[in-house]
Parts: structure tokens; C-alpha cells; sequence
């Protein structure tokens, strides 16, 4: 409690000339890729024998008991280096999850009960059965609803090609209305058209969401498969890298720099790093023009998220993220991603 405290005054004194005149509440929103949560059942017209006792991880009760263990206690964790370990974050989006069933078994764990989480959910057409969902504390934010956009393919010749859909939840936050657009763009064993196909998409359900409503904060998140400087989130998303460059058809990602200036990454693949999870900001959440206007929520930070148990120790992944499963072997690990948050501020009347 008394490191939270330091932390708060810290961040009133930078927000403010005037700090002690003024309150801050701060919100934070995050998003992880949680590696094959899957139980230990067959899912009918999915194709994930792999997670099941006689598959080839042998996946059984008691390695999905420890990867519920494992993904509640980062889950929890998150957001607890600002906001006191009572709270975390608002607002979580995770994927691949198979299905309701192992969030309904994600927020039981102790961690994240103990907060009330609940979640949104809609089960998609992805043939591996690997879905998104929002994780969210309803003490700190309202769903008003829940759509599930489907990946529309635009060439014929792949008509039956089934992915993950773009889960849109619609609700209120610090008394705002806020959207999320929570997304897991297709593999990189795709090649680049059709995560330019699907950020096109995405960016179409923001435009949307915007002419019905301009004052909703929009924040699109998710495991894209491709770093903010490529073509799919820098072109087909518009995500800029700096604010000074945001326009108001634009969004911004504040991962661009993280990943090419400091060498930063999310995942590391191949002796390198890169930045798939990210969270990218409507210009509304943005303080544009210099001017730090915080009477309505605006963003603050960003940050990877890491703790030492996050981290593989050994081997060739040595200070990548400890994973799951490394060459076919178990290792009781957490995710092959670390986890991403952006920290939203508003004044307090």
C-alpha cells in the first residue's frame, strides 16, 4: 500500500502544477495472449486433439489446473506496479481461450475472484477453437453489449477459410462510453495480405462505432501477428507512432517506438524480439497539442508487462517469456507472449 501511495502522489505531482488541489483516478487496461488455454474435453467441429489426455501433449487435469493457476496469478498481477494489488486492472483481453467453460474456470481461481471478474465471450468459426474474450471488473466498468464481427474474406479461392472473428464490447468506464475491439490477427504462417485484410476490418468497426457515437473512446488491442511498423497496423490500421501525427481517422500505438528505438518485444522468436500484443488509442484518449487536459480519460502509459516467474531462466528462450510447452515438453510455464497494458488517467471531481 505504501509503494501504490508513493506511485499516486508521484503521478498527481506530474500531472498537475497544481497537484495537491487536484485527485486523479487511473485505469488500467490490458491485453494477453494466454497460449492454448484449453480444457481437456473435445469441442465438436474443432480441431484440438492436440490438448487432450491422449493427444500429444497429453494435455490432462492436472496441467490445465496449473495453466488456470498460472494465467490467474499474471492476470491479477497486471497493473498492480500502478494500481493497488485490490484492483489491477479494469479491463483485460486475452486470446486463445477454446471457450466459456475455461473462463468460466479462469475467473474462479482465487486471484481473480476475489475481484469479481466476469467476462464477454462469443464462440467463433476458428477451426483450432481458439477465440477472444474480455476479462473485465464490473465495479469499474459496464457492458452495454457484446458483437462478434466476423473475419470476412475477401478471396474466393480461400472462401472457406475460417479465423477469429473481432470481439466488440461496447460499455462505460470512469463513467465514459468506451468500445474495445479485441483481435487475434492471423498467423505469420499467413502471409501479409490477410492481416492487412483483417486491419482493414478492424479499422472499418472503429469507423463505425464513431459516426454513431464521436465521443467514444475507442481502444483496439490485441495479438496481431505483426509489429506496429508493418503494413497491416501502420497502413491498414493507421496506427501512428507519435501523437503529434495522429489525425482524427487515425489511431495511435505507442508500442512503434518501444519495439524500434529501446528493442523491447512481446515475444522473441528466432534470437529477436518483436511486438505482436498491442493496444492502440481512438485520438480521444489522446492529449493532443500539448495541452493536459485530463477532465475527461486520457491516456497516461504504456508498458510490457514482466515478473521474474514470467521469464524462461534457460535454454535457447533464456529471457524470452516462459512458455507452456517448449519442444514438446511441459514446463508448467505461463505464455509465449508477455503481456501488454496502456494506463488511462481522468480527474476526479
Amino acid at each position: 500500500m505504501k509503494r501504490f501511495l508513493l506511485l499516486f502522489l508521484l503521478l498527481v505531482t506530474v500531472l498537475s502544477t497544481h497537484a495537491q488541489e487536484k485527485k486523479f483516478a487511473v485505469y488500467g487496461v490490458g491485453f494477453y495472449n494466454l497460449e492454448n488455454l484449453f480444457d481437456i474435453t473435445h469441442d465438436e467441429g474443432k480441431n484440438d486433439y492436440e490438448f487432450l489426455p491422449d493427444g500429444s501433449y497429453k494435455w490432462n487435469e492436472i496441467k490445465y489446473s496449473h495453466k488456470l493457476a498460472n494465467m490467474s496469478r499474471t492476470l491479477a498481477d497486471m497493473g498492480t506496479d500502478v494500481l493497488p494489488k485490490s484492483v489491477g486492472c479494469a479491463l483485460i483481453g486475452v486470446s486463445e481461450v477454446e471457450n466459456a467453460h475455461v473462463l468460466n474456470d479462469l475467473v474462479a481461481q482465487p486471484p481473480l475472484a476475489a475481484r469479481g471478474y466476469k467476462f464477454c465471450h462469443i464462440e467463433g468459426p476458428d477451426r483450432r477453437g481458439v477465440d477472444c474474450a474480455l476479462l473485465y471488473n464490473p465495479k469499474l466498468f459496464k457492458v452495454n453489449s457484446v458483437v462478434l464481427h466476423p473475419y470476412v474474406q475477401q478471396l474466393e479461392k480461400d472462401s472457406a477459410y475460417k479465423t477469429r472473428g473481432f470481439l466488440t464490447v461496447c460499455g462505460t468506464l470512469a463513467g465514459e462510453p468506451l468500445a474495445v475491439i479485441v483481435n487475434h490477427l492471423p498467423s505469420r504462417f499467413n502471409v501479409s495480405f490477410y492481416r492487412e485484410q483483417g486491419a482493414r476490418q478492424i479499422s472499418a468497426i472503429k469507423d463505425s462505432i464513431l459516426r454513431v457515437a464521436p465521443s467514444t473512446k475507442v481502444i483496439v488491442m490485441g495479438d496481431m501477428n505483426d509489429d506496429p511498423m508493418d503494413k497491416s497496423m501502420a497502413e491498414c490500421l493507421r496506427g501512428k507512432r507519435n501523437i503529434k501525427d495522429v489525425g482524427d481517422k487515425d489511431l495511435y500505438n505507442p508500442w512503434w517506438n518501444l519495439l524500434a528505438r529501446e528493442g523491447k518485444g512481446t515475444l522473441f522468436y528466432d534470437g529477436g524480439w518483436n511486438l505482436f500484443d498491442q493496444i492502440l488509442l481512438s485520438p480521444n484518449l489522446l492529449c493532443r497539442d500539448g495541452k493536459k487536459d485530463y477532465s475527461t480519460l486520457k491516456y497516461l502509459k504504456h508498458q510490457i508487462f514482466t515478473r521474474d516467474y514470467l521469464v524462461q531462466q534457460e535454454g535457447k528462450y533464456k529471457g524470452g517469456p516462459k512458455r507452456t510447452h517448449s519442444s514438446g515438453i511441459w514446463l508448467d510455464g505461463y505464455s509465449d507472449h508477455f503481456p501488454t497494458i496502456v494506463y488511462l488517467v481522468k480527474q476526479v471531481k
